[in-house]
């Protein structure tokens, strides 16, 4: 162990004191918390938020998985780290591409950092497309529930994993990626005991199913339980989600949904405007690439644009770039001429033709928008120096975890 300090991006964190564990629970509102709790299914938990620190924090906007996961492990917005969505279009080559490639970070992860300096680090994604992101310049290991077969020493610092673990290979369209990642957590903390392990499960289950729910609370009875063990191998475990979920459909079960480009198409006329959907990722099953955060390019009628649009139900913001920028603390120049956001249980697609819904096989559940915004930040220890006044984000759960709770 290092009594040093570590700098990264502009925020000093205390050399972990115990292995420290940070999870992000994808899709996480915090009413499945507070309903599994409710249920008796979350024991662990439930002492944890009355012996710890439990907190409401606010995540990025656009409530997507890339830019708060980024935000997360870097500790900064994506107005500096670059990464503003799971997609994004450059209008300069004139190509759509996915924002999973480190190429397009601008800074380095904190986990890196203490890497670097010394400190064992781990990494285990649900999502293959997170891997190379969060473990990059990573000196430890880092892989994927999704390709755990995939998992080698020159890529990922480990291998055999199912071994290891004692699971098969998950299907990424399941419960069960997440559980593999947590009982390969567990495995790790035995075998390697970590300085540092950041664990990101998928949202499957609550793109699926409300807060509450059966599927639901037997999800977070799982998750609760393998807290359990990592705390009693002596790891400070600190908890927050890289967005809410909420319903996004009408009462007869169909989405909701304004279909941007169609509008844009009709108002303005074929290609004078492109419609980016940042939620779009390899990922897109389970919500047809629909949630409440757009971005659209065009060369002119920018303004005819936010003002007409302004007048569409279902619609909460219409931001010009620079606003948006301000805003939400995006980069400027990865994200269109106009921000759209739209409510609670509205979505924003581009032309209703080119959205496959063959895979939502029950009513949608969606994220983007502000009101997705509000996530769980939890400790399992104190933090009495913590400044209640202050506004939480989730990616301060690292400055927490590190600075306050040891």
């Amino acid at each position: 162990m290092s009594d040093k300090a570590l700098t990264v991006n502009g925020r000093t964190y205390a050399w972990p004191k115990q292995p420290t564990v940070i999870v992000c629970i994808d899709g996480s509102e915090p009413a499945y918390m507070d309903d599994a709790i409710a249920a008796g299914v979350m024991p662990w938990l439930k002492e944890a938020r009355k012996n710890g620190s439990d907190h409401i924090a606010d995540c990025v906007v656009p409530s997507f998985t890339n830019p708060n996961n980024m935000s997360i492990v870097t500790g900064v917005a994506p107005a500096v780290h670059g990464i503003a969505g799971n997609f994004f279009w450059d209008p300069d080559s004139g190509e759509e591409i996915m924002m999973n490639d480190p190429k397009l970070l601008r800074v380095g992860t904190i986990h890196a950092a203490f890497s670097q300096a010394g400190a064992k680090v781990a990494v285990v994604t649900a999502k293959d497309k997170l891997r190379s992101m969060l473990g990059h310049e990573l000196i430890g290991i880092a892989f994927s529930a999704e390709k755990a077969t995939n998992a080698n020493m020159a890529d990922n610092g480990i291998e055999n994993v199912l071994d290891l673990v004692g699971l098969p290979q998950p299907s990424v369209y399941s419960a069960d990626v997440s559980e593999f990642l947590f009982a390969a957590g567990v495995k790790l903390m035995e075998t390697m005991r970590p300085d540092i392990m950041y664990l990101s499960t998928t949202d499957y289950i609550q793109h699926k199913h409300a807060p509450g729910t059966k599927d639901a609370n037997s999800f977070y009875a799982m998750m609760d339980s393998y807290w359990q063990k990592l705390d009693a191998m002596g790891a400070v475990i600190a908890m927050t989600a890289d967005h809410g979920m909420n319903a996004k459909h009408m009462e007869n079960g169909e989405p909701q949904v304004i279909y941007l480009q169609d509008l844009l198409d009709e108002w303005f006329g074929v290609d004078a405007a492109r419609v980016i959907l940042p939620i779009t990722d390899p990922y897109v099953a389970h919500h047809g690439a629909l949630g409440s955060f757009a971005a659209a390019y065009m060369s002119d009628k920018v303004n005819d644009f936010i003002t007409r649009l302004k007048d569409v139900t279902g619609i909460t913001h219409v931001l010009t770039r620079s606003e948006a920028a301000a805003e939400f603390e995006l980069p400027e120049d990865r994200i269109g001429d106009v921000v759209v956001v739209s409510d609670r249980h509205t979505t924003l697609g581009t032309s209703a033709d080119r959205h496959d819904l063959s895979g939502l096989d029950v009513p949608l559940r969606s994220h983007g928008g502000v009101t997705e915004q509000k996530v769980p930040l939890i400790l399992s220890r104190p933090t009495p120096g913590l400044d209640t006044a202050r506004r939480l984000r989730n990616f301060d759960i690292f400055d927490l975890v590190l600075n306050e709770a040891q």
